[in-house]
């Protein structure tokens, strides 16, 4: 999938070589959109309050507050790729999620490397966004089962389970599932992705419908669906965005 819009950009360097030397760089690399170069760490503060930046280039070394800390006080929108002339940091820059680290001096094969990272990262969160926006215009679904077509409503899913070429719907109130000729991808990339999630080749789960986690696995109406490794990385990240810890 390619990005609809260029990534936003803005440079921080004390350095004024270091910030000319990439400003040059940036206006090679036709998906980035350079919005400014600051000297300091407190400029980048005060644009990135002012308008929407997607990626900081960000020399760690500054005067005052340095590239790590200043990463620590953005968004988690606004990603980091980080430029220094000491390879120490390296592992400090990774603590805060960077999405890169460039060591001084490098060449514009080096820095583009690094640039189709971070685009590779924006275009996935963009994919994600599009999933998230279910195709369904309502709350409902119809599924053609016992040549009728059933009318089910989103909030009445306890989970769906592969079968082949066929899935079980187990609903509210209901003893026995409705079977429907269908696949797990389709009803995946049909359902909203913040109401529902895959976490098992054979299983998808509706999220508020979870009453217990016990090891990887979801407990649903007193059901133990297992979590999958391919899948477990997001749901702990789900788990987590709703967690008091």
């Amino acid at each position: 999938m390619q990005t609809t819009q260029k990534i936003t950009c803005l440079i921080v360097d004390d350095e004024p070589m270091a910030l000319s030397l990439m400003e040059d760089y940036v206006k090679k690399i036709p998906f980035l959109d350079l919005r400014g170069i600051c000297s300091n760490a407190f400029q980048a503060l005060e644009k990135v309050h002012e308008e929407k930046i997607d990626l900081l280039f960000l020399d760690i070394q500054m005067p005052e507050l340095n590239g790590i800390e200043l990463s620590r006080s953005l968004s988690k929108n606004t990603r980091v790729v980080f430029t220094t002339a000491f390879d120490q940091y390296a592992l400090d820059g990774f603590k805060v999620d960077a999405l890169d680290y460039l060591l001084k001096p490098y060449n514009f094969e080096e820095f583009y490397t690094a640039e189709v990272k971070a685009k590779e990262w924006f275009d996935l969160v963009a994919l994600a966004a599009d999933r998230s926006e279910s195709k369904l215009e309502g709350d409902y679904l119809f599924i053609r089962s016992d040549y009728k077509q059933l009318k089910i409503k989103l909030n009445d899913i306890y989970y769906i389970e592969g079968l082949k070429d066929y899935v079980k719907i187990w609903l509210v109130g209901e003893d026995r599932p409705i079977l429907t000729h269908s696949s797990l991808k389709k009803l995946e990339e049909e359902l909203p992705a913040k109401l529902f999630m895959r976490v098992h080749r054979s299983f998808i789960i509706a999220l508020d419908k979870i009453e217990a986690i016990e090891r990887s696995q979801a407990i649903i109406n007193k059901q133990y669906i297992p979590i999958a490794d391919q899948f477990k990385q997001k749901f702990q990240e789900f788990v987590g965005r709703n967690s008091l810890d």
